[in-house]
C-alpha cells in the first residue's frame, strides 16, 4: 500500500511540475496561472490510474508512467484545455 502512494505522490508531483512548466512556456498575462498546476496534478494523478490498472491487468512496463503523465498534462493543458482569459490592461479580467 505504501509504494502504491509514493508512486501516486510522485506522479502527481511530476504532472503538476510539468503543468507549471506549461505555464511558464505561454504567453505572460493570462488569468488564473495557478490553474496550470492544479490541471497537471490532477492529470498526474489520472494517468497514475491509467497505469496502475494497465499494469495490474498486462503488466505494463515501470516507463510507461512518466509518459502517461507527460501525454495526460498535454491533452489537459493544450488541445483539450481549458480556454483561458487575456487580461485587460488593467490587470483586470475581461466581462
Amino acid at each position: 500500500m505504501q509504494e502504491i502512494l509514493l508512486q501516486l505522490a510522485m506522479a502527481g508531483a511530476f504532472g503538476a511540475f510539468i503543468g507549471m512548466l506549461f505555464r511558464v512556456t505561454r504567453r505572460p498575462g493570462q488569468a488564473r496561472a495557478f490553474r496550470f498546476t492544479l490541471v497537471g496534478l490532477a492529470a498526474g494523478i489520472t494517468a497514475y490510474l491509467i497505469f496502475y490498472v494497465l499494469t495490474r491487468t498486462t503488466g505494463a512496463p515501470p516507463w510507461l508512467l512518466p509518459l502517461l503523465v507527460l501525454l495526460q498534462v498535454w491533452l489537459w493543458l493544450g488541445p483539450l484545455g481549458p480556454k483561458f482569459w487575456r487580461l485587460e490592461k488593467d490587470n483586470d479580467e475581461p466581462r
